[in-house]
Formats: structure tokens, C-alpha cells, sequence
């Protein structure tokens, strides 16, 4: 092992905190690597970490793909389009899926040659005195040295001890998506994000997808006006969702997996033939960190850090899903830029209070800011106001008129303090309340912007409006 060559900066892992990371210090003028282990089912190796290989990318396509066939069969009619022998090929879904990913993951190694930053794939490990031990794709090792570096070694999905893997019959979030036929009996354990639009994904196929949930809350994490509307349009799409209901282990025979779980009534066993075990995920930390770091781990596992991303540890900092706050890609992202622009002595910082979610079911759900649960709690008085899409020109255009916009704001200032969104487009629609909460704006400042006539956007306009009982287009009850 000798030393080959020292950077400025040093990002492990190369997924939508790392890349970003790594490129905006390049671009700030940094000598910039950047290294990752990323594997394939077949074998190969890209960057993009879980978003583009296994997650967001990869789920997005074969949730429009899914969607398109279920509206070809259940919405067409109503537009008077008729459409005979509908049918779906999985393969032609799954390589064009594919197609998607190549596409994103090659994109990535584009821009770390466009930035001057050096792709480096293999495993990355933090030694004291900000050395890093890379082991490349062959088993060689090197050793460089940083000035900085930043950990960004993503999440993986978290297992059910009751129900272990086995790569065919019962698989994580990634195995869900490389399904190479529609299950007749799908299981879902675990009604969060993932799993509520991986079983939408299979339900609209024609799958019996049945999903388990440990909590007896449906989307405990989502106002609960939003939640319970989402309820209703996913037990009308089909999805068997059963709260409260804990998995306590699972057989395989000829008939399938045998799902255990114990209710409110007591045992309960449901038979399907795939199951897909979305309980969440953890922070990836494996190999990454050697003796006599500095670096500082919590009771579950994420690296600790202040506001700014840095660790305990001088000039190593961490981003994205191996810290605390929301898994998201976008957070990551917007950690990665913010490290590379602290590095480089520019003044950044990551807004957590404007953080938006969206969930890529159809409804689409979409919010940011506040629940009106969290609002109750802070004991500050609000105010709230809602525009239902059934109102909406261009929903009814849509023939998608399901759900509605709110908007939560202070009484006294006027302040918005939450948007939640269940409808068409939701995660397009909540980037205007994701700007509002940027700006401390208020229901005011919505009311006198002009939206665009007929436009989904108008929903968001005219909930602002009720708040104050001045909307145009509904009863200001």
C-alpha cells in the first residue's frame, strides 16, 4: 500500500448526497474524488447510489408505466377512447425501466468528467488524520490523503428478523422492483413511502396486494386530513391495508409464504406468494469507519453532526441518509451542495423546515412544513384553509378529481406554516409552498399571486384564499 495521490476533498459514496457534493467542490475550484462500491444485480458497477439504481429512479418508472396501463383500463372510456385486447408485457416495463437507470447512473459519470472530479469505484474506508484506505474493484488498496472529507455512505433497508430475505420469495424494496412477472398474492409489510407505492405499482397489474402495518396510524408522518384521504383511495384502488397488524414470522410451503401477524382480534395468517418487506431503512456505515476516527456514531447507527453536516471529527463531514432528518434524496442533495460550499469558505446552509415529501402514489400526496396535529402542539392559534380538486376545472379535465389542497397558517402573523396536498401532480404542486415556507410568506402573499387559469396550481390559490373565507370558487364555510 503506498500513497498515490492527496485531494483536496474526498467524498465516499457517490449517491444524490455524494455526487452533488463532490462536483459542487469541484466546481468551487477543489481537487475532488470521489469513491463508490455501488453494485448491480448483474454484477456491474455504477454511481447513483439506492436513488438511481434501486430507489427513486427505477420505482418512478415503473410507476408511470403501471399507471398508464391501469388508466388505459379504467379511465380511457370516459374520454371516449376505446381500446381493445389491452394487454402488458413486464419485460418491456422492466427494460425500459432499465433503459431509465442506465441512462441516469452513465449521466452521473458525465458530470464528475465535466467538473474535473475523479470517479473512483470500490470501497472507501476513513482512517485517522483524514486518510482514506480505497480498495478497488480488483482488491488492490491505495491510500490517499484529504483535506477535508465527507462521508455520504447512503442507507440500506432494514430487515425483519421474523421474516429474513431470501432473494426470491421475500425480498427488500430493490428485489420488488426486478419482479420479472405480476405476483397473483402480493404481501407488503410496512405501509410507509415505500411500500404503499411499491404495492400500487403490482395492485394496478392485477396483483392481490395485501399490506401489513405495525402501527395502528395510517401515515403517522403525514397530516392526518391528508392520511385518511389516502385511505379511502387506496382501499378503492384495491390495496387490503390492515393497521395494527404486527408480523411475527413467516412459512414457506407449496402454497405460498405464510404470513404470521397478531391484530386487535388476535393471530391472524394471510397467504401470498411474494412478499416485499418495506419497514424502513438504516444508516450504511459497514467498513466505513477505521479505529481512532473521531468520528461519532448515535444510539442507531447515523453519524453525528452539527447544523452544518460536520462531525466530531476536524474536516470530516457526513450527509444524507447516514444522518439524522428525513431520508430523502433531495436532502441529501441539498447537504451535499451545502458541505461543498462550507469547504470552499462560501457562506451555505440547509433550510430542515422546508423540507418537502411526496409520496408518488396516485393520488399523488405531497407536504411540507407543519402537520395541523404539530401546529396544535406548538399551542399557537392558526388557521386553515382548503380547496378540493373536485372543484378544479383542470382536475375534472383530468378525469382526476380526487383530493385536495391545505394550507395551514399563524392567526397572528399570518405566517404559513404547513401545505399539504393529496391530488394530481401533488409533488410538482408543493415546490410553490416549498418557496412560500423559504420565504416566511404568507396566506396573503399566495392570495395575490396570480395563478394561471384553468391550472391544478389554482388549487393551492384558492385553499390560501379559504383561510381567510375569501375563496372565489368554493362555499367559504
Amino acid at each position: 500500500m503506498s500513497e498515490v495521490a492527496s485531494y483536496d476533498v474526498i467524498v465516499i459514496g457517490a449517491g444524490p448526497a455524494g455526487y452533488p457534493c463532490a462536483i459542487r467542490a469541484a466546481q468551487n475550484g477543489l481537487k475532488v474524488a470521489c469513491i463508490d462500491e455501488w453494485k448491480n444485480y448483474d454484477g456491474s458497477h455504477t454511481f447513483g447510489g439506492t436513488c438511481l439504481n434501486a430507489g427513486c429512479i427505477p420505482s418512478k418508472a415503473l410507476l408511470e408505466s403501471s399507471e398508464l396501463y391501469h388508466r388505459a383500463h379504467a379511465e380511457f372510456a370516459a374520454h371516449g377512447i376505446k381500446v381493445g385486447g389491452l394487454e402488458f408485457d413486464v419485460a418491456t416495463m422492466q427494460k425500459r425501466k432499465a433503459k431509465i437507470v442506465k441512462a441516469s447512473t452513465q449521466g452521473i459519470a458525465g458530470l464528475f468528467k465535466s467538473a474535473g472530479v475523479t470517479g473512483l469505484q470500490g470501497h472507501g474506508k476513513l482512517l485517522p488524520g483524514n486518510r482514506v484506505e480505497f480498495t478497488a474493484l480488483d482488491g488492490t488498496k491505495q491510500e490517499f490523503a484529504a483535506r477535508h472529507v465527507v462521508l455520504a455512505s447512503g442507507s440500506v433497508p432494514m430487515e425483519l428478523k421474523s421474516v429474513p430475505f431470501d432473494g426470491k420469495n421475500v425480498v427488500d424494496s430493490w428485489g420488488a422492483l426486478e419482479f420479472d412477472a405480476v405476483p397473483k398474492r402480493l404481501g407488503v409489510i410496512g405501509a410507509g413511502v415505500i411500500g404503499l407505492e411499491l404495492g400500487s405499482v403490482w395492485r394496478r397489474l392485477g396483483a392481490e396486494v395485501v399490506v401489513l402495518e405495525a402501527m395502528e396510524q395510517f401515515l403517522w408522518m403525514a397530516d392526518q386530513q391528508v392520511a385518511k384521504e389516502a385511505l379511502k383511495h387506496f382501499k378503492k384502488q384495491g390495496l387490503d391495508v390492515r393497521l395494527g397488524a404486527k408480523v411475527s414470522g413467516a412459512k414457506q410451503g407449496k402454497d405460498g409464504v405464510k404470513l404470521e401477524y397478531a391484530d386487535a382480534s388476535g393471530t391472524q395468517t394471510v397467504t401470498v406468494d411474494k412478499v416485499v418487506v418495506a419497514i424502513g431503512r438504516r444508516p450504511f456505515t459497514g467498513g466505513l469507519l477505521g479505529e481512532g476516527t473521531g468520528v461519532e456514531l448515535d444510539e442507531r447507527g447515523f453519524i453525528q453532526v452539527d447544523h452544518e453536516c460536520r462531525t466530531a471529527a476536524p474536516n470530516v463531514w457526513a450527509v444524507g441518509d447516514v444522518v439524522r432528518g428525513p431520508m430523502l434524496a433531495h436532502k441529501g442533495k441539498e447537504e451535499g451542495v451545502m458541505v461543498g460550499d462550507l469547504i470552499a469558505g462560501l457562506r451555505s446552509e440547509v433550510n430542515y423546515r422546508a423540507i418537502p415529501s411526496v409520496i408518488y402514489t396516485a393520488p399523488e400526496i405531497a407536504w411540507v412544513g407543519l402537520t395541523e396535529d404539530e401546529v396544535k402542539k406548538t399551542g399557537r392559534e392558526y388557521k386553515v384553509g382548503s380547496f378540493p380538486f373536485m372543484a378544479s376545472g383542470r382536475a375534472r379535465a383530468m378525469e382526476a378529481p380526487a383530493g385536495f389542497a391545505k394550507v395551514i397558517a399563524a392567526k397572528d402573523d399570518d405566517e404559513i406554516l404547513g401545505v399539504h396536498i393529496i391530488g394530481p401532480m401533488a409533488g410538482e404542486l408543493i415546490a410553490e409552498a416549498v418557496l412560500a415556507l423559504e420565504y416566511s410568506a404568507s396566506t396573503e402573499d399566495l392570495q395575490r399571486t396570480i395563478h394561471a387559469h384553468p391550472t391544478l396550481s389554482e388549487a393551492v390559490h384558492e385553499a390560501a384564499l379559504h383561510a381567510d373565507r375569501r375563496a372565489i370558487d368554493v362555499p367559504n364555510r
